[in-house]
């Protein structure tokens, strides 16, 4: 049997032509100056989120007193995050959160990729109308589609189950649109050479498309998931089951009983903000690359 050695592609914007642009050396004073206002504007993205750290450390008397001060009177303590961990089913809504996203993530990936690889390779009729249609589905707002989907769900006798948690949120259109456009990026001189060892389309595209656009689909994997893990929204409308809840929607049951307690509301958002912030320190790489060759920030 013939064998098809394969390496990696070399994936270039068209038009680059393997040219490196040229650029203008960049002079110390604008190193300098670019270093300060990066530095600046990484301090102003630290200051609310040690204010919120502040804020959790301390007391609810010193957390409601005036004038407001970084040092609390009562020095600093743990009582918001044992109170909060206390009051509430904690372990649960995080393993609920962890279950449901990572299900999201998985489902999306599969689908999103068959049909980003469908429509990349694949001439089949109402191509153009399936690519419009999942363009156009990028502008529409979700809360636009939460009545629609409550109402699909409660017919199905969804409502208070895992699927409701998880199938609604489990189609993204903008992460088809960049896995198609990576998809084309792959050249098809490769696929054509499995085609002629007698590999049918569903073994070209487990293994050589899929292993091919592992960064990509890393960065879209990371994104779901952090996606899921921050919706708040839907699954607080589609469940009011305590053992169904996830863990920001738990944490805010918790802030709901105790009305305004600053202390336990910021010790709760830290609590729910903690996975995304280990997630973003062992995958900061792949965040950072992703948001660099896809745009997915803005998506």
């Amino acid at each position: 049997m013939a064998t098809t050695t394969l390496s990696k592609p070399a994936l270039q914007p068209k038009g680059s032509a393997g040219a490196a642009p040229n650029r203008r050396p960049k002079t110390p004073l604008s190193r300098i100056l670019a270093t300060v206002i990066v530095s600046v504007l990484a301090v102003a993205w630290l200051v609310p989120f040690a204010w919120a750290t502040a804020t959790a450390l301390k007391s609810e008397t010193d957390a409601a007193s005036t004038p407001i001060s970084w040092i609390p009177a009562s020095g600093f303590t743990l009582d918001a995050f044992a109170k909060v961990l206390q009051s509430g089913n904690i372990p649960t809504w995080t393993l609920n959160s962890l279950f449901t996203s990572a299900a999201i993530t998985a489902i999306t990936l599969v689908i999103s990729a068959s049909v980003a690889y469908a429509i990349s390779r694949i001439d089949f009729r109402g191509k153009r109308m399936l690519m419009g249609v999942i363009v156009a589905s990028i502008i529409i707002p979700p809360p636009v589609l939460i009545i629609p989907l409550f109402q699909q769900m409660q017919s199905l006798n969804l409502i208070d189950t895992y699927w409701a948690l998880i199938l609604p949120q489990v189609i993204h259109s903008p992460m088809v649109f960049v896995l198609k456009k990576f998809f084309d990026q792959i050249p098809r001189e490769l696929e054509e050479a499995a085609l002629m060892d007698g590999a049918g389309r569903l073994r070209i595209f487990t293994t050589i498309v899929l292993p091919l656009s592992r960064p990509i689909l890393a960065a879209v994997a990371i994104f779901v998931f952090i996606g899921a893990w921050n919706n708040f929204l839907w699954p607080f409308i589609a469940t009011n089951e305590s053992s169904l809840l996830t863990l920001p929607v738990g944490l805010q049951t918790i802030k709901s009983a105790y009305g305004i307690q600053y202390a336990q509301n910021m010790a709760s958002a830290l609590l729910a903000a903690l996975p995304l912030i280990v997630v973003f320190l062992f995958f900061q790489r792949q965040i950072i690359r992703g948001v660099a060759t896809t745009g997915l920030a803005g998506t």
